[in-house]
């Protein structure tokens, strides 16, 4: 399972998921989708954009598990 950690990188940047939606032009709601895994895909202009507001790179936004979705 992929998990995106934008919870994680908010809090390292001193951000707010509020900050994050402004930023990115994104509903709330949305963004919550994407951050509980309730999304089959992410465009790659998301992922350019959380990199960019949120100082990282693809490699440190998304973590592998061997956890099953269920679990």
């Amino acid at each position: 399972m992929i998990h995106i950690n934008i919870v994680e990188l908010l809090k390292i940047n001193n951000k707010t998921k509020y900050w994050l939606c402004q930023k990115m032009n994104m509903t709330s709601r949305n963004l919550n989708r994407i951050i509980k895994g309730e999304t089959s895909s992410i465009s790659f202009k998301y992922i350019e954009d959380f990199c960019k507001y949120l100082n990282c790179t693809p490699g440190e936004l998304f973590t592998l598990s061997n956890k099953d979705k269920k679990n």
